[in-house]
């Protein structure tokens, strides 16, 4: 027969002591008829058991004095998970009397019935088993399907009234001992079946009327919000209704007044109309009358805005071409002054690359030299290590040879004991010494190896490094090498810089003294042709110098300043100016620009 699992008996024993406990306590209270006290036996005896049923499988508690085990831990968890549980644990903590968590935990159970919600603190505890697995064990009743049972079986003394003095009593001495006599059958208890069957219709009854009286208070508060806002409501639309009316009754009045005005305009501008038809009819046998001189009057007007438009237009036309010169001559002067502050500005900005590029040639020139002296050092160094290198494996060989000779040495003495054991006791002891003072010397020539290999290790180390700092030197050299090419290559940009820096300012210098010279030319002529006055496109008809008739091969070249025309054969003279791509046509007597007009008139 397989063995029964002794934690799941003892579970199945404080289920059914919690369901008699349970059973007998409502049964009790229902007979008993009023609210019970803290000295009720079946209540004292349903507080045992359910401490039992807590107490089941709680892990053990180290503290400073014992080991301990209570079921304040988990109890006083309640409140995290429940907030209305927060009053009752500050209660228990303020109660004067109790010392030990067990008293707390036994005051906490009386509060919670009272309150009426005992299971439902105890839900809360059960659903969370994360947190009960850190005070109680795997196998106990609060962790199994019996826990969620007995709370289950707790909503039932939501029937029960208590009323208990927990302040007064002794909580912490109370010996938890289970009375089994208060739940073995009688003869009573066969006969009364019919009055559990009353008492259970009878509870049935109270819980059914219970649960009416809360939906009809919730239905009830639900009425009242709604009959409230309703009377809002009400009460905000009759306000609407007679600011309405009164709005109603002010348009009423002003619609009364528009119509009264309406009439006095009607009036009005019918006078207004009769009177204005009279002055028509006057002013028209006036206008007839009029008409006939003011035609006259126009065309005399219309005549002299023609002759003096046409003088406008002339005028204007003059005034564009004298304020157009006046723009080209400025442009040109703007842009010899702008080409002059760039090619000042480029000059300055390479005479700083120059002094940069010497300062990086010292920098580089500096770092070369170090590098050299740090090159010779680390090549002197290089040849004391292989040396020293040297020195050592010499020193090795003859320590590897004496090695080699004790331990031939050794053999033969090791034979020679052999065989004269007997007949030579003295010599034995005396190669016995010997053999130890070689010894000795063995483990001093080993250390002194151990001594030797370690140095060793620590020079190749040190020419490992030096030969990585050599690798990085000649990294560095040619990195030098690199930049003095690249300092020779700026040195020849610089030069051909500085050329053409040259060529420009010469250019420019040239640029500046013919610019002068006509200046002084156009000076010259403006003195000299201040009484003259240019002629107009229709008039000339033939070229000044050559006095041959334009044509379409034969254009007509304005001059600007002194107002000549020539053809394009005789104002062949012509200079360049940075402004203009292609170089520009100049007049012969006074050197300003011409401009080209078409000789047939075309606009």
């Amino acid at each position: 027969a397989a063995v029964k699992d002794p934690t799941a008996v003892e579970r199945a024993n404080l289920l059914n002591m919690a369901k008699l406990s349970i059973k007998g306590l409502i049964e009790s209270a229902l007979s008993f008829g009023r609210t019970l006290d803290s000295d009720y036996p079946p209540l004292q005896q349903f507080f045992v058991v359910m401490e039992h049923c807590l107490k089941h499988g709680l892990k053990v508690r180290k503290s400073f004095l014992s080991y301990n085990k209570t079921i304040w831990g988990p109890l006083e968890l309640v409140e995290k998970l429940y907030p209305e549980a927060e009053e009752i644990a500050a209660s228990v903590r303020d109660l004067p009397g109790l010392k030990t968590p067990l008293g707390r935990a036994r005051a906490w159970l009386r509060l919670a019935l009272m309150q009426k919600k005992m299971a439902d603190y105890l839900r809360c505890l059960i659903i969370q088993r994360d947190l009960l697995s850190d005070f109680y064990e795997y196998h106990a009743l609060m962790m199994e399907e019996e826990g969620a049972v007995i709370v289950g079986l707790l909503v039932g003394l939501n029937v029960i009234d208590a009323n208990l003095c927990v302040k007064g009593e002794d909580l912490d001495s109370q010996v938890g001992v289970i009375d089994f006599s208060m739940y073995l059958k009688s003869e009573d208890d066969i006969g009364g079946k019919e009055r559990d069957v009353q008492f259970a219709a009878i509870l049935d009854q109270k819980n059914y009327v219970e649960e009416l009286n809360r939906q009809l208070n919730s239905t009830v508060n639900s009425l009242h919000a709604r009959v409230d806002s309703l009377e809002k409501s009400n009460t905000k639309l009759i306000e609407e209704l007679a600011i309405a009316k009164n709005n109603i009754i002010k348009l009423q009045e002003e619609n009364h007044q528009l119509r009264s005005e309406n009439t006095l305009i009607l009036m009005k501008t019918q006078h207004h109309l009769e009177v204005t038809k009279m002055d028509v009819e006057a002013e028209l046998q006036t206008y007839k009358h009029s008409r006939q001189g003011l035609d006259e009057m126009y065309n005399d007007a219309r005549r002299q805005l023609r002759e003096e438009s046409q003088l406008r237009q002339d005028m204007e036309n003059e005034l564009m071409v004298q304020v157009s010169m006046k723009h080209e001559i400025e442009l040109a002067m703007k842009l010899l002054e702008k080409d002059i502050h760039e090619k000042q500005d480029t000059l300055i900005g390479l005479r700083q690359q120059l002094d940069e590029v010497k300062s990086i040639n010292m920098e580089m020139y500096q770092k070369l030299q170090v590098t050299e002296d740090a090159m010779k050092e680390k090549n002197e160094i290089i040849s004391r290590l292989e040396d020293k290198t040297n020195q050592i494996n010499a020193t090795m060989k003859q320590l590897e040879q004496r090695l080699q000779q004790t331990e031939k040495a050794q053999v033969e003495a090791e034979n020679e004991d052999e065989k004269l054991k007997e007949e030579y006791v003295n010599k034995s002891e005396q190669l016995q010494r010997e053999f130890s003072q070689k010894e000795k010397q063995l483990l001093q020539l080993e250390t002194d190896l151990k001594i030797e290999k370690e140095w060793r290790q620590t020079l190749e180390d040190d020419l490992q490094k030096e030969k990585e700092t050599v690798s990085q030197l000649r990294i560095e050299t040619q990195e030098i090498i690199n930049l003095k090419k690249e300092f020779l290559k700026l040195q020849e940009k610089n030069r051909q810089l500085k050329n053409i820096c040259q060529d420009q300012e010469a250019a420019l210098e040239e640029l500046a003294s013919k610019l002068s010279e006509s200046k002084m030319k156009i000076e010259d002529i403006k003195e000299a042709n201040r009484g003259q006055v240019w002629l107009k496109d229709k008039e000339a008809t033939h070229c000044k110098l050559c006095e041959k008739e334009f044509s379409l091969s034969k254009r007509k070249h304005h001059c600007r300043n002194c107002g000549e025309i020539f053809c394009n054969a005789c104002s062949d003279n012509e200079l360049p100016l940075p402004s203009s791509p292609k170089p520009v046509r100049v007049c012969d007597s006074c050197h300003a620009i011409l401009i080209q007009r078409c000789s047939f008139n075309v606009p």
